[in-house]
């Protein structure tokens, strides 16, 4: 169960990014749409993207001409195949922590960190 959640997108930045290019469609979103849903630095949105673009999850185009150029990027059908597939083994995590806890409650008592 677990090996199904792909480190690249276990990460808030990525697991943002997709999430907005996976929700605006096959439309594209520029820089600064990405930059505002995701609330993301400059340099954390272009590191987390450039990260995606390597293996194929995101694509990037960058138009010049008519003033500012301007960064679009959109995910690939490839990638949204593996975050839509990645988005569902996290769902069955979650679904199962539930069932174990409900199974299984702490009879008032919280846990201690082995820290305290």
């Amino acid at each position: 169960m677990f090996d199904a959640l792909e480190r690249v997108f276990h990460e808030r930045g990525r697991l943002a990014i997709c999430s907005a290019l996976v929700a605006e469609g096959a439309s594209p979103m520029s820089f600064r749409q990405l930059q505002d849903a995701c609330d993301l630095t400059d340099g954390n949105l272009n590191r987390h993207l450039h990260a995606l673009a390597e293996l194929g999850v995101v694509a990037i185009v960058r138009k010049t001409g008519g003033g500012r150029p301007q960064t679009l990027v959109r995910i690939t059908p490839k990638g949204r195949e593996r975050f839509l597939a990645y988005i569902d083994a996290l769902e069955a995590v979650v679904r199962s922590v539930q069932q174990s806890a409900a199974a299984h409650p702490a009879k008032g008592r919280t846990p201690r960190l082995a820290t305290e």
